[in-house]
């Protein structure tokens, strides 16, 4: 007959001298402890770690032991999940015999190969964007290739930003009263002041009264009233 409590002391004595950092007994009746499993250091030194528990039955190692992953660091629940598969497997194969041993090696395998799918992971992103980051830069090297449909709407784009900008400034223009004249206005403006300058002379000519009793004694003057050069108030004629 099985002697299940003395195999159960005997691989609780090895495993404590095994695993003399990382194991810990919580309870003796049933017997339940927890191993501590560290992969190796991968990139940058960075680990993933599972604290296991396990909790032997009555009839053990004819049945397997409970287990269960009481505690984790940088392992996801995919991952997680992957170790609780693992270990339902091995205990499983390794029925009738102690397995404690046997399982946490099997985590500690699992965990190192863990570590380096994240370095591959990571470079398999770091490639990727540095392959994004050169098919950019050729499509900024080389331009866009302008065809007929693009140039088209571009150039509809373009027409209608202008009439848009257009229009604001008119606007605003409008607002501030100081609308800005054509060259076709200014030159009418300045046109037309030219002949309203020319008819205010011809009007102040016409319109132009002597009065002659500022002067003290016409008769005296030397006047001659036939001269055609007779200009009796010095603003000359229509004809010069």
């Amino acid at each position: 007959m099985t002697d299940y409590g003395e195999e159960q002391r005997n691989e609780l004595e090895a495993i404590e001298s095994i695993y003399p950092d990382s194991f810990t007994v919580l309870s003796e009746d049933p017997v339940s402890f927890t191993i501590t499993v560290t992969s190796d250091a991968g990139e940058d030194d960075e680990t993933v770690e599972t604290m296991l528990k396990f909790t032997y039955v009555d009839k053990y190692p004819d049945e397997p032991p409970l287990y269960e992953i009481f505690s984790q660091e940088n392992l996801d629940e995919a991952d997680a999940g992957d170790i609780l598969s693992l270990l339902q497997q091995q205990a499983e194969e390794n029925l009738g015999m102690v397995m404690i041993f046997t399982l946490v090696t099997a985590v500690q395998e699992k965990l190192n190969e863990i570590v380096d799918q994240i370095k591959n992971r990571r470079e398999e992103e770091k490639r990727k964007q540095e392959e994004e980051a050169e098919e950019a830069e050729k499509v900024a090297f080389q331009g866009t290739v302008v065809t007929i449909e693009n140039f088209l709407s571009w150039k509809a784009t373009f027409e209608q930003d202008m009439a848009e900008l257009k229009r604001k400034r008119q606007k605003e223009e409008e607002q501030s009263g100081k609308t800005k004249l054509t060259g076709k206005q200014l030159f009418e403006r300045d046109h037309n002041l030219d002949t309203s300058d020319i008819q205010f002379l011809d009007d102040a000519v016409n319109s132009v009264e002597v009065d002659e009793s500022l002067f003290q004694d016409m008769d005296d003057l030397d006047l001659d009233e036939d001269d055609p050069d007779f200009d009796p108030v010095g603003l000359g004629s229509d004809d010069d």
